[in-house]
């Protein structure tokens, strides 16, 4: 089969793509603005399309070059706080996105299964007696980037009403790993300790909302959790994707100072704290357990570990 990833240079596009090299003897393709692919580990294996989803002409020439059988929509602006700053950009670039794409398939008559990558953050104003979240739970945004989401998930089930387009909708929970940027928590915590491990920033380490729980997830177990969705999902359907328990911010940071080898000092900082953060968020995956089989498979502890690695990889770079 020919496989689609859009937005393969992003952190989880990039994890899917090796995923899929191991699993499966399918073709896969990436699709981005660029037509190199940024991971080394994939320039020999996986065959690049440029696109700017942003533009329908763009966007319909590199759906018929690849002409897939299964998309991976991945491709989406999902940095809240960035969100907030600019909601215009968001909006507009995450649904003319998915648009472009969907429009694209319906155009060209090729028949793929898509999946649609949409979020937890559009529950969004969790209330106690909401938890464990499951996929009637009403949705409530409250940010910007949310409201892109609810929108895309919108135009997906709109898409396979009208047009029988084979959409599979997945509203993924926290998920975290090694190769992710530091505007996310776990990384932006593991790329201070190791600074301050090499000696490049003062031994305090910088913090937010610790009290904070959420339903976190390893990258490598999501993308797995992909490929059974299109593998096993019902075109239509929608599906929360979680480990079904809440962590604390706080585990997070403790499991990295245990593996620090400096003792570090945590200071809070407001400008870390997010508007309208929910004090518990978790999910209940059994709608997509009981159609997968699904399980998460990697603790949380191997996800710090790997996760400091990465960054202490990666400031050793730059000495």
């Amino acid at each position: 089969m020919r496989v689609l990833i859009t937005g393969i240079n992003g952190f989880v596009g990039g994890h899917l793509a090796e995923y899929l090299l191991s699993a499966s003897d399918d073709e896969i393709w990436g699709l981005a603005r660029s037509s190199e692919v940024r991971l080394p580990q994939l320039r020999q294996r996986v065959q690049m399309v440029a696109a700017d989803l942003l533009y329908r002409a763009s966007t319909e020439a590199a759906l018929r070059r690849v002409r897939p059988d299964v998309i991976f929509h991945l491709a989406a602006q999902a940095h809240v706080p960035t969100s907030f700053a600019d909601p215009g950009t968001t909006l507009t670039s995450n649904l003319l996105a998915e648009l472009h794409v969907l429009e694209g398939v319906r155009v060209i008559g090729c028949d793929p299964i898509i999946l649609v990558v949409c979020t937890a953050d559009e529950y969004g104003a969790v209330r106690p007696e909401d938890l464990p979240i499951n996929e009637d739970t009403p949705l409530r945004p409250n940010n910007p980037y949310a409201v892109s989401k609810v929108a895309q998930d919108m135009l997906a089930l709109q898409y396979y009403l009208a047009h029988h387009l084979r959409t599979v909708r997945v509203r993924p929970f926290n998920h975290t790993g090694p190769r992710q940027e530091p505007e996310y928590v776990l990384p932006a915590f593991a790329r201070q300790v190791a600074r301050i491990e090499a000696g490049l920033q003062p031994p305090v380490l910088a913090v937010g909302n610790l009290q904070a729980q959420r339903d976190f997830t390893d990258v490598r177990d999501m993308v797995r959790a992909y490929h059974l969705a299109i593998s096993n999902g019902q075109p239509g359907e929608v599906y929360n994707i979680g480990s079904g328990k809440a962590l604390a911010i706080q585990a997070l940071l403790d499991g990295l100072l245990a593996l620090s080898h400096v003792p570090i000092t945590v200071e809070s900082d407001p400008e870390r704290m997010r508007p309208a953060d929910v004090p518990v968020v978790c999910c209940d995956p059994r709608r997509f357990q009981r159609c997968t089989g699904w399980q998460p498979e990697i603790d949380v502890a191997q996800t710090v570990s790997d996760t400091l690695q990465d960054w202490r990889e990666r400031v050793e770079q730059t000495l």
